[in-house]
């Protein structure tokens, strides 16, 4: 299952795409996004009662992840957060994760990845950006670096940053408030933020004269006294965190470190003696990446033993034993998820792969139809376009299967590729057919991209 999604250009190139277990990543030269259906339903929920209480569209905001093990969070332009592998991996609760949600959105309403006078080289708001690049350099850089904070340079840094750390108390304010309207108790934003204060003392940052003026963010030690005295007399502090979304948020946890994590790690972390859910979980990834198939597919057994009607350890099931060669096998758990999650479009596009795997004329047709209901729910999934490709050249469809290659490449960042394919899907297609109209978008998109590229050097 494959998806492209573009980080901003503040923040990341257009991206490639990779897909394994369940997951699609999608490398770029800095940072990727990680896709997993349960993950953005839990992030989903998660985010969906403070979006409201921002006065948001919750169809028109995403929480994005990154692939990235640092402890971060940003927003960078439009209505999307993106928190960071790290930050998930260090959080403890959903509460946590929702504090950081909520502290974001305070910026994304508060306009501060568009109105930015202070410079346009820093585009991306990042709650624990605790010093900026040339700040940091400078604190381990001796004299040399110093140097290249001259008088003038200091001053307008100065503007730069008083006008950043007053956007990060505002996103404070505004956060604390989005929590206390969606009825979550501000106990997780408060943990979080003494988790981020360790962290401060761990690498070494200690307020002093220099790092108070250094700082894009007002010192975590402020911010948690102005916090702590505004959730403590809000009625939600003693409301009970959500317990249904906590037990997703362990597993989705546990997940992601499986997949993220070298397999010794995660055995380290979720040993054998560990029979809960999360160890089963992370478990199942790590065999299988470690080519344990038989311990893999033991994992996911006792997960579906626990669960036999989640579809999320059926769509892991399936995975392995698609990845493993028996996509035959796969089909009855893949089915199952899909049907389960009604046709969610990154599950049915890894159905609608094995289908295709088991190399069986008789399997196409409904592969094709289930591809075709995935990209139609979510266009920008390059894998499934890719699927689709193959299914129209079996039945010897090129000018569609060249349109479905178009597709997949300009989502992936091909644009030549991509400008070649539609040129050829054109000329098959029925003149003014939506198919043609299709194929001439995508010239145009790949015609500008490359255009603004060619600028841009």
């Amino acid at each position: 299952m494959v998806l492209l999604r573009n980080l901003p250009r503040s923040c990341a190139t257009v991206l490639a795409t990779l897909a394994v277990l369940g997951w699609s990543a999608t490398p770029a030269s800095a940072q990727s996004i990680l896709r997993d259906a349960e993950t953005e339903a839990l992030f989903r929920d998660m985010a969906t009662p403070l979006v409201k209480a921002a006065g948001l569209d919750p169809k028109n905001v995403d929480v994005v992840l990154i692939n990235d093990n640092s402890v971060n969070a940003f927003v960078a332009g439009g209505q999307a957060v993106y928190v960071h592998a790290g930050l998930i991996n260090e959080a403890d609760s959903a509460e946590q994760v929702q504090g950081v949600i909520a502290h974001e959105l305070g910026h994304i309403t508060g306009g501060h990845a568009v109105y930015n006078p202070g410079g346009k080289a820093a585009t991306n708001i990042s709650i624990l950006s605790l010093l900026l690049g040339a700040a940091a350099a400078a604190a381990g850089g001796g004299e040399a670096a110093m140097g290249v904070l001259m008088a003038g340079q200091q001053a307008a840094m100065g503007k730069f940053l008083a006008y950043n750390r007053s956007q990060e108390a505002s996103a404070d304010a505004a956060g604390a408030q989005y929590l206390s309207t969606a009825g979550i108790s501000g106990r997780g934003s408060l943990e979080f933020f003494k988790k981020l204060q360790s962290l401060e003392y761990r690498h070494g940052y200690t307020r002093n004269e220099e790092s108070e003026f250094y700082s894009s963010h007002p010192m975590t030690a402020d911010r948690i006294a102005t916090l702590t005295d505004t959730y403590e007399h809000d009625a939600a502090w003693t409301k009970p965190a959500d317990a249904k979304l906590q037990a997703r948020f362990v597993l989705a946890k546990a997940k992601l470190f499986g997949y993220l994590a070298e397999p010794k790690d995660t055995l380290r972390v979720y040993p054998v003696t560990d029979n809960s859910l999360p160890a089963h979980y992370a478990r199942a990834y790590a065999y299988h990446k470690d080519a344990q198939i038989d311990r893999a597919n033991a994992e996911t057994a006792a997960l579906i033993a626990a669960e036999p009607d989640n579809p999320y350890f059926l769509e892991l099931d399936g995975q392995i034993l698609l990845e493993s060669g028996r996509p035959a096998e796969a089909l009855a758990p893949l089915r199952k998820a899909t049907a389960l999650t009604g046709n969610q479009p990154l599950i049915a596009t890894t159905f609608g792969h094995a289908l295709i795997a088991t190399e069986d004329p008789k399997n196409y047709a409904e592969a094709e139809q289930v591809l075709r209901a995935a990209v139609g729910r979510d266009r920008e999934n390059p894998f499934a376009w890719y699927q689709l490709g193959v299914i129209y050249a079996a039945r010897g469809d090129m000018p569609r299967a060249r349109l479905a290659s178009a597709e997949q490449q300009v989502l992936s960042g091909d644009m030549a590729q991509a400008l070649a394919s539609a040129q050829a899907a054109e000329l098959g297609l029925p003149t003014g057919s939506p198919d043609w109209l299709r194929a001439q978008d995508i010239e145009m998109q790949a015609r500008a991209e490359m255009e603004r590229d060619k600028k841009r050097r």
